[in-house]
């Protein structure tokens, strides 16, 4: 009976110390799991649940099945035509072949590191290669566009003119591939090179393209000469308004200044018949006085602006100087 019971409990602490080795793992859903054994890979488990290890001898090694994002770094590249961009580009990857997998990378951080490898490489090439406006665009929809910047002052003929002066054609070269096609390319180029690595590569999609700081200053000077040459405009529209209104006002001017010149030459007129009417009415009713009185009017305009007098005895003088006042 003692015997027994020995062989109950020896039994009873290897099945706890088999269990406490762990001979179980659980591969949970989205991974996959590389069973080795003395570093060589003994069978691979792709589907979720409770798996079997032989304790002491086997290793597991679990990679992910899910989609992962590669993100590169920004880098300065040349275009075909010899202007550098600034391109960020992005991948997205999978592990389909695990075993291939460790046998050729065996950690993630080394995948990353060749996957940085040839996707940079392959952007760089394939962007080298091509125009930028191959890089920027996808489709010539641009080229339909028909949208103009306008400007309106209030009347139509001032607004065509403004349009006229600051309307700019402007001119796009058509693409032969695209930004799209480009993707493709790199795609191609990543896919030959990662096949060996039991990796695959989904999508290589430059996610962001900015100009370098050259190109971005003679871009933004060319936007600061074309906003020159519609503040330009402007201004010549407004001269030209401002001179023809000038103009105008003038014109206006001197048409009242010889409607008035006109009027009062003729009130004037009116008024020298008539006085004549009645100087030559007073000259014949009494001429003695007539002649007394034109003399004295003369004396209060004309006398009191002489500074010196030499002599009286002269006609003129005669109401003032004469024996009898004439």
């Amino acid at each position: 009976m003692k015997k027994l019971v020995t062989v109950l409990v020896i039994v009873a602490v290897l099945v706890v110390v088999f269990f406490l080795t762990g001979p179980f793992f659980v591969l949970t859903e989205g991974d996959q799991a590389l069973v080795l054994r003395f570093g060589n890979v003994t069978r691979v488990e792709t589907e979720a649940g409770l798996k079997f290890k032989t304790p002491f001898l086997d290793n597991v090694v679990v990679y992910s099945k899910k989609v992962m994002v590669w993100d590169g770094e920004p880098q300065s590249i040349p275009t075909k035509e010899n202007q550098f961009i600034w391109v960020d580009a992005t991948a997205r990857w999978r592990i389909v072949d695990a075993k291939m997998f460790y046998s050729a990378l065996t950690t993630m951080e080394r995948a990353y590191a060749r996957l940085s490898d040839v996707i940079d490489s392959a952007v760089r090439t394939v962007i080298s290669a091509n125009y930028l406006r191959e890089a920027v665009r996808n489709s010539d929809l641009i080229m339909d566009s028909t949208s103009r910047e306008t400007f309106e002052t209030g009347d139509a003929e001032g607004s065509d003119t403004l349009r006229q002066l600051t309307q700019t054609d402007v001119t796009y070269e058509s693409i032969s591939k695209g930004r799209h096609m480009l993707s493709q390319e790199m795609l191609a180029m990543t896919r030959a090179y990662a096949t060996d690595f039991g990796i695959e590569i989904i999508d290589v999609i430059p996610r962001q393209i900015r100009y370098s700081s050259d190109l971005t200053e003679s871009v933004y000077n060319r936007m600061i000469k074309e906003r020159n040459q519609i503040a330009q405009a402007f201004r010549s529209y407004g001269e030209g308004k401002k001179a023809e209104w000038l103009g105008k006002l003038e014109n206006e001017q001197r048409s009242i200044l010889s409607k008035a010149y006109e009027e009062a030459e003729t009130i004037k007129g009116t008024a020298d018949a008539q006085a004549s009417r009645i100087y030559a009415a007073a000259y014949g009713r009494d001429r003695e006085f007539y002649d007394f009185w034109r003399a004295i009017e003369s004396y209060r305009q004309t006398i009191p602006g002489f500074t010196k007098t030499l002599s009286t005895d002269m006609d003129y003088f005669n109401y003032l100087y004469g024996p009898r006042g004439r």
